[in-house]
């Protein structure tokens, strides 16, 4: 019994050794829970692996710079840093990555403000004795994590998401970064005021920095999800037009081949009664291959190539080389939208190798660019494996990742950037290889997806 009672005197009178201690348990628990919402809230795909190592390295940190780190500056450099990592864990891009952090410290101080004026009203004791006797501190902080576990079940429940296009433009991604550093100082300026002066401030005023705290959170995430709509829908017009005019040369094509189907069988007709069976093979070769042209072109089928962000890309580059006289070839085995990629990044290097390749064909007598989506089971890999004639037949391919390296004679600065900008996003991904190869007659670049 004196055992106890020793035991709730401890809790029950200020120690600030026994609250630190508590501290570092409940450090894993604030983080963990704060992960719980962001990664809920903004849709991004994580692995138990990632979670794990997000809450140990964080927490760690957290421990270590709360002795480190003076208090007046902690709470600024912790947001940077936690920013930071949440971008080299989860990878979800720079702005997600600032949102990320916003969503947990915005919910905290609301949560917060709110708790700890009901609190000083039960315990009616005084704030310096809410933080410093165990107690009420530790129940307190609890208490705070149960109402932001509940939020994420609620978010979960519901299927509660921001939708933020990964393929913002620059300038809305700047604007919207810079949007979320200003919500980031806010935020850190109210923690302050809840820390600090939440039992010398009249009720009032921290009622009206709370509410305004809540209508700049609002007002700005209704800002990014109505520029990512209006992003999407930009992008969802090109792809329309880009569809809409394959289906026009699709439609001529096959047109003009009907228009001709008389004159072709009549021609058949004249080698099979002259008996010129050589000159019938030649001629239906030429023949076989306006098939295949036709056939092609069938490919640019959004059902088939089902990726929005994809079909523009790889319509575009068809239309680009057939105007120029290279001959594409197309051929998808996969569901695109099961690639294990981030799509940004993804169209980003297949825009790169696709001019790249319609460059180097460009120069040849016989124009060829291969394309194909396929699925290698045994390996768990998907690929992406892109061919073109060339005629640079001593092109080094180890240097031609290097920046401003270029085999063509006479260039500019500009040139030598785009396999460089490959190499910066295959190094910043950790399931992306590139294999470059090269024989008599195909320069080949395959894309391999783990």
């Amino acid at each position: 019994m004196e055992i106890l009672q020793n035991i709730w005197q401890a809790l029950t009178t200020p120690n600030e050794n026994l609250i630190n201690i508590f501290m570092i348990p409940l450090s894993f628990i604030e983080i963990a829970v704060g992960m719980l919402l962001f990664t809920t809230l903004l849709n991004i795909e994580s692995t138990k692996k990632k979670k794990i190592t997000y809450i140990l390295f964080l927490s760690i940190y957290t421990i270590i710079s709360s002795f480190l780190i003076p208090k007046s500056f902690l709470l600024f450099i912790n947001i940077l840093t936690g920013s930071i990592i949440i971008y080299f864990i989860f990878k979800p891009g720079i702005l997600k990555a600032i949102i990320a952090q916003i969503i947990p410290l915005i919910s905290t101080a609301l949560i917060e403000t709110i708790l700890l004026r009901v609190y000083l009203i039960i315990f009616k004791q005084e704030y310096e004795q809410i933080l410093s006797i165990p107690f009420y501190r530790i129940s307190f902080i609890l208490i705070l994590y149960l109402i932001m576990f509940l939020i994420y079940k609620i978010l979960k429940f519901f299927k509660i998401h921001i939708i933020l296009s990964d393929s913002l433009n620059k300038k809305s991604k700047i604007l919207l970064i810079l949007t979320s550093i200003m919500g980031l100082i806010t935020i850190a300026i109210q923690f302050y005021l809840i820390i600090f002066l939440n039992d010398k401030l009249p009720l009032h005023i921290i009622l009206l920095t709370t509410l305004s705290l809540i209508s700049y959170f609002f007002i700005s995430f209704y800002s990014l999800i109505k520029t990512s709509k209006l992003e999407i829908t930009k992008q969802n017009l090109e792809e329309a037009k880009l569809y809409n005019k394959s289906l026009k040369i699709l439609y001529d094509n096959i047109r003009a081949f009907r228009h001709d189907f008389s004159n072709i069988v009549q021609a058949l007709n004249g080698y099979v009664e002259s008996k010129d069976f050589d000159g019938l093979k030649e001629y239906y070769s030429e023949l076989l291959e306006d098939c295949k042209n036709v056939n092609n072109l069938e490919t640019l089928n959004p059902e088939l190539i089902n990726n929005p962000a994809i079909y523009s890309i790889l319509a575009s580059k068809y239309h680009k080389a057939v105007e120029i006289g290279i001959k594409i070839n197309l051929n998808i085995f996969l569901d695109l939208n099961e690639l294990k990629v981030k799509i940004y990044d993804f169209t980003r290097i297949l825009g790169i190798l696709l001019d790249n390749a319609i460059e180097a064909a460009s120069n040849c007598e016989e124009k060829i660019i291969n394309v194909q989506f396929s699925e290698d089971n045994k390996a768990k890999r998907q690929l992406v494996i892109i061919q073109n004639t060339y005629t640079n037949k001593d092109v080094d391919t180890e240097r031609i990742f290097e920046k401003g390296y270029t085999s063509k004679e006479g260039e500019t600065e500009a040139h030598g950037l785009g396999l460089w900008e490959v190499k910066k996003l295959l190094m910043k991904s950790n399931n992306l290889n590139l294999y470059t190869t090269k024989d008599d007659k195909y320069f080949t670049q395959q894309l391999e997806i783990y």
